[in-house]
C-alpha cells in the first residue's frame, strides 16, 4: 500500500511596510493640535517638539522620516534649527517642510536655500498638508532606495576591482640581467587592460600586454578571459606567435567580436634577443643606450583578437645592447586628455621616455605617471592606463 504525505500549505507572510514617522515642531498649541489631527488620518507615527532645540534632540534620537517645522519660534527659530540639521551628516538628508505665515517670504527663501524641500502656509488646508507630506515622503523613500542600490553596486564593483588586481602579477620577476617597472590604473573600478610577466625555461622571460575594448563590465570579463587563456597556454609554446594564435582561437569560441589588442614578447637573457608577436596593439618604444634616442619598434602584426582566425602570426626578432630599454603600453596612455581636450599623444611619451633614468625602470614609471597626471590637470582618465618598462643590463 502506498502512502502519501499531505503537507498543509502555509500562508505566505508579507512584510508590512514600516510606519513612517514625522516630527512636528510648533510652539503654538492650536496649530500643533491641528497638524497632529491632520497627520493622524494618514497613519503616520508622530513626534512633537515645541522649539528648535528640542527638535534637534529628538531628530538625533528618533531619526524621523520627515520634519514639519515652524519658522518663527523662541530660542532657536526654524531657520537656525534647519541649518544645524543640514550641517550634520547624520540628519542632513531628512526632508524639512517649513510651516510659515503668509508674510514670512524672506524666511521661506532662507529655509529653501538651506535645503528645506517645501513649505505650507498658515492657516492650514488639511488635504494640502497631507498631499505635500506624502509627496516628500515618497521622494525621500525612493532616494534612500536609490542610495542603497548605489552603495550595493559600488561594493560589488570594489570587489570586482580587487579580483581584477589579483589577476595581475603580485611581484615582477627578479632575473639576472633584467630590471622591470610597471604601472596599472583603471579609469573606473575595473577595466579592460591586462599585463603579465612570466619566467620561462632557459632563462627566458615572457611579457604579455592586452587591452579589451572599452572599460566597463564586458571589458573586465574579456580581460579576465585573456588572463586565463594566456596562463593556460604560454608554457605550451616557446614562441610568441602560437600563444597569440591559441588565445584568439579560444576567444572566438566563447566571445565573438570581442576586439582585444595584445602584444607578447619572449626575451632570451643568454643573447639579449626578443621575439615579438602583435595583434593590433601599439608598437613598443625602444630607448637605445648608445645615443638615448627613442624609436618605435616596427613589429609585424595581425588584427586584434576576436574577429576571425589567423592564417599565421608573424614574429619580429630584435637583438638589444646592454642598457637598452623597451616601453610596452596601452593606448590609454597616449589617449589621456587634459581639460582643453588636448591629447597626450605619442610624441610626449617618446620625449618622456628619452629623458628617463638609465637602468631604473621604476623611476621611469614614476616620472611618466607624474607627467600624465600633471598634463591632465585633474581631468578623470577616459581609458585604462597600463605600461611596462623593461631594461637590459
Amino acid at each position: 500500500m502506498s502512502h502519501r504525505t499531505h503537507v498543509m500549505s502555509q500562508p505566505v507572510k508579507k512584510d508590512r511596510p514600516a510606519v513612517e514617522s514625522i516630527l512636528i515642531v510648533e510652539d503654538n498649541q492650536d496649530d500643533m493640535q491641528l497638524l497632529v489631527q491632520t497627520l493622524e488620518t494618514g497613519g503616520f507615527r508622530l513626534l512633537t517638539a515645541e522649539n528648535g532645540e528640542k527638535a534637534i534632540e529628538k531628530v538625533k534620537s528618533g531619526q524621523p522620516d520627515l520634519i514639519m517645522m515652524d519658522i518663527t519660534m523662541p530660542e532657536i527659530d526654524g531657520v537656525e534649527a534647519c541649518r544645524r540639521l543640514k550641517e550634520d551628516p547624520s540628519t542632513r538628508d531628512i526632508p524639512v517642510i517649513f510651516i510659515s505665515g503668509l508674510d514670512e517670504t524672506t524666511d521661506k527663501v532662507k529655509g529653501l536655500d538651506l535645503g528645506a524641500v517645501d513649505y505650507v502656509s498658515k492657516p492650514f488646508e488639511p488635504l494640502e498638508v497631507l498631499a505635500r507630506v506624502r509627496t516628500h515622503l515618497n521622494v525621500y523613500r525612493l532616494d534612500r532606495e536609490v542610495k542603497s542600490k548605489k552603495d550595493q553596486l559600488e561594493h560589488e564593483l570594489h570587489m570586482v576591482s580587487r579580483i581584477q588586481y589579483d589577476l595581475l602579477p603580485r611581484n615582477l620577476p627578479d632575473m639576472e640581467g633584467i630590471k622591470l617597472g610597471a604601472h596599472y590604473r583603471t579609469s573606473r573600478y575595473a577595466g579592460g587592460d591586462y599585463y603579465d610577466v612570466v619566467e620561462l625555461p632557459g632563462k627566458k622571460l615572457g611579457i604579455m600586454m592586452a587591452d579589451a575594448e572599452g572599460h566597463s563590465a564586458p571589458a573586465t570579463v574579456r580581460m579576465a578571459m585573456t588572463c586565463v587563456l594566456f596562463r593556460a597556454c604560454y608554457e605550451s609554446h616557446d614562441a610568441p606567435g602560437p600563444v597569440l594564435d591559441s588565445i584568439n582561437e579560444h576567444l572566438l569560441k566563447v566571445s565573438e567580436n570581442s576586439f582585444i589588442t595584445a602584444i607578447y614578447a619572449i626575451y632570451d637573457t643568454s643573447d639579449r634577443t626578443m621575439r615579438i608577436a602583435r595583434a593590433g596593439h601599439p608598437m613598443p618604444l625602444l630607448r637605445k643606450s648608445a645615443d638615448r634616442q627613442v624609436v618605435e619598434l616596427q613589429c609585424e602584426g595581425v588584427f586584434p583578437f576576436g574577429w576571425q582566425s589567423y592564417d599565421s602570426v608573424p614574429e619580429t626578432e630584435i637583438r638589444f645592447q646592454p642598457g637598452d630599454q623597451i616601453l610596452f603600453y596601452t593606448d590609454g596612455i597616449t589617449d589621456r586628455f587634459n581639460p582643453e581636450t588636448q591629447r597626450f599623444g605619442k610624441e610626449r611619451l617618446i620625449n618622456l621616455f628619452q629623458l628617463s633614468a638609465d637602468g631604473k625602470p621604476q623611476v621611469t614609471v614614476e616620472s611618466i605617471t607624474t607627467e600624465l597626471d600633471r598634463f591632465a590637470e585633474g581631468r578623470p582618465t577616459d581609458d585604462d592606463q597600463t605600461f611596462l618598462v623593461f631594461a637590459m643590463d
